[in-house]
This record gives structure tokens, C-alpha cells and sequence, in this order.
């Protein structure tokens, strides 16, 4: 996959069929291209291609309208056949249109067209997920400012992103809840580099130019009809696990490694980890058990963890349902200090797996080469 994906990203920069006039974005996860854009500024008038590789291989054009403010007054959004490209008209998925006071937003929802109305303003721009054209928008909007809020529409309201100046090329843009990217500028004030490797998506972009969308659609879209396609980015899990007559549920996001650095890398010693991806990581235990040094009655709980260089803690919380950012400290069961062994064989993919041993059983965590794991008693 490693090979294929250089080739892809290699190919698709060397067939360029675009002028110097249209910049590009190549977005990567990892090891693994995830989006390449073009896109150009013309007045008050945007064009945007993008294909996006998750969880399926997209193709879409973006037309907008900018007001003096260079926030959006008008959008359509159009999905196109990755295979075919940008013939016949394509299909419109969502509009966004000025209607007095207000933005009106029409967007296709399980093939019936809703419409929903939000409070206008000038600066508002769309958050895309995977795509990054819009925070080139927002950037050249705010200029050199300091430190400076942006509505982005996110589905059908506004959220604010923050954009802070620090100085120099040097940006910082702060997602509401997934954290801040790390952003490098031109003299221009027009997004270079991207690094999200502080939030949830660990995404890392660079600017470059006349990439060939088509061609890059066409390929990414024959990789998936081969099977190899990119995926979800972080894939749930659920699974169950009958051990000596007690019944483990676990429900969990699943992330790749692609290539990267895990523990001690994306996911950093010392710090607390949703222990998976998205949704907070859940386990629902059929009976009491003894989890390390901690009593579990039977019931539903989360899991967070603190991975260190040669163990770190387990942490049992209470709390259930919420997103894997939100953690409360005074509904914590216990901590459980882990154990670390290393796998023979590299797991890709981020796996929680309850197994029998002698004692009873193990909780292990397994990702990359390396397992963290507790001790179970029944």
C-alpha cells in the first residue's frame, strides 16, 4: 500500500494538466494520500476540484461567490463520477444562497432535498470535512490580525475558529472541539503547510500546484475498485468477548497506523488518550470482576489511557456516552498501571482484545508493535 500510494502521489503531480494559475493541496495521513485539491481565486469569484479518498473516492467541484468581507455569499456544491470526471453536469448535492438576512442552505439528505435557514454573516465560510481550501479563505480574510474568530458552517450552523498570528509565516487555526493545526504562510498570506497532528486527525498538508484532479480521481478510484482503497480514517469496532463466563462488550473507533510513529508519536507519552478514536472508548462487563488493583461491578464504563515509554495507566471511568475529548476526573473508578510487551508482528490497525490466561485474563491494547495490557480476575 506503502508503494502504491508514492506512486499515486508521484503520478499525479507530474501529469499536470493545470496552469500556474490554479494552486493545489496535497493532504496525507500517514503514509497514505488522503485529498488532493486545486482550486482557484478569481476576484470574488472561487472555483474549487477536489477528491477525497474516505471513506470512498469522491470527486466534487466547488463554485462560490465571495462578498467584500471574503466570506461566502453563494456556494454550489456538484459530486461528479470519480471514474469519468468532470463530464455532463454533475449532481448537486448542496447550495448555499443569500436570502435577505439570512444564508439558505439546500443540501441532499437520504435523496430528498432539506432546506434549513441560518443567521447571515459576511465573514462565514464552509468547514469541509478533508478539505482545506476554505481555511485559505479564512486566512486571507483575517490578513496579519493578531488573533481573530471565524464562522465556519459546519452541516447547517456556524462554529468559530480561532486564528491566531504568531508572528512571522507562522499561524495557529483552532478547530472548536478537535484542537489547533499548526499553519505556515506566503508573503501573500496564503495557506503553505498545514500540520494537525495536535488534534484528532494528525492530518499534514503542503501547497503545491497544477495537480491533475481527474487523473488523481481516476487512479485513487481504480485502487479502491482493486481493494485497496483508503477507508474510514478510524473505523468502529464492536465486539464481544465470553471469557470464563463474563461477557466483555467493547465499542470503539479503530485508527490506521499508515506509517506513522504510534506511542510516542501521534500519541504522546505522558498524556491522556481516548484510548482509540472518535467517540469515547466503551466497555460494558456482564459481571464483577477486578480489573488490576480496581473492582468493576458489572456495568458499562469508558476507558482513557496515559501510555508511557514502559507502562503508564489504564483509566476505568464512569461516565458513558460522551465523545472520547470529554473526560471527567471525579468519575474515574481507578487507574490501573499497564504493562507493555511487544508485538512479533506489526497490528495496523488499533485493536482492543480481551484474552484467557491462567489468572483469569487480560485487557490488552494492541497497536503497531507494541501491547498494553491489565490483569482481569473473576
Amino acid at each position: 500500500m506503502k508503494l502504491l500510494t508514492i506512486a499515486l502521489l508521484v503520478f499525479v503531480s507530474s501529469c499536470s494538466s493545470k496552469t500556474e494559475e490554479y494552486a493545489s493541496y496535497v493532504t496525507q495521513l500517514g503514509n497514505d494520500t488522503l485529498a488532493v485539491e486545486s482550486f482557484k481565486l478569481d476576484g470574488n469569484s472561487f472555483l474549487a476540484d477536489v477528491v477525497v479518498r474516505s471513506p470512498r473516492t469522491t470527486l466534487t467541484r466547488y463554485e462560490a461567490t465571495l462578498n467584500e468581507s471574503g466570506g461566502i455569499d453563494d456556494l454550489s456544491e456538484y459530486r461528479f463520477d470519480p471514474n469519468t470526471g468532470f463530464s455532463g453536469s454533475g449532481t448537486i448535492v448542496r447550495t448555499i444562497s443569500t436570502d435577505g438576512d439570512s444564508l439558505k442552505i439546500s443540501f441532499l439528505q437520504n435523496d430528498e432535498t432539506r432546506v434549513v435557514k441560518i443567521a447571515k454573516s459576511d465573514e462565514i465560510i464552509p468547514f469541509i470535512e478533508y478539505t482545506h481550501w476554505p481555511f485559505e479563505l479564512a486566512l486571507l480574510q483575517v490578513g496579519s490580525a493578531d488573533s481573530v474568530m471565524v464562522p465556519m458552517l459546519v452541516g447547517s450552523r456556524a462554529r468559530n475558529f480561532l486564528l491566531a498570528n504568531l508572528g512571522g509565516a507562522n499561524r495557529t487555526i483552532r478547530h472548536p472541539s478537535r484542537g489547533v493545526m499548526d499553519v505556515k504562510v506566503n508573503a501573500s498570506g496564503e495557506l503553505v503547510t498545514l500540520d494537525a497532528g495536535q488534534t484528532t486527525r494528525k492530518l499534514i498538508l503542503k501547497r503545491t500546484s497544477g495537480e491533475d484532479i481527474e487523473m488523481a480521481a481516476r487512479q485513487f478510484a481504480n485502487a479502491e475498485a482493486n481493494g485497496k482503497g483508503f477507508g474510514a480514517l478510524s473505523g468502529a469496532i464492536v465486539e464481544e468477548f465470553n471469557i470464563r463466563g463474563v461477557n466483555f462488550r467493547l465499542d470503539y473507533g479503530s485508527p490506521s497506523q499508515r506509517g506513522r510513529e504510534l506511542f510516542g508519536g501521534i500519541v504522546p507519552y505522558g498524556e491522556r488518550w481516548r484510548t482509540g478514536a472518535n467517540r469515547a472508548t466503551h466497555i460494558r462487563i456482564s459481571k464483577d470482576i477486578m480489573m488490576g488493583n480496581v473492582e468493576a461491578a458489572a456495568a458499562e464504563y469508558t476507558l482513557f489511557s496515559i501510555p508511557e515509554e514502559n507502562g503508564g495507566f489504564l483509566i476505568v471511568n464512569k461516565q458513558t456516552g460522551q465523545n472520547g475529548q470529554s473526560y471527567n476526573e471525579e468519575l474515574d473508578l481507578g487507574r490501573i498501571p499497564l504493562q507493555r510487551d511487544y508485538n512479533s508482528e506489526s497490528v495496523e490497525n488499533f485493536t482492543i482484545t480481551v484474552t484467557e490466561t491462567s489468572e483469569g485474563g487480560r485487557l490488552n491494547l494492541q497497536w503497531g508493535n507494541t501491547t498494553y495490557f491489565v490483569e482481569l480476575k473473576f
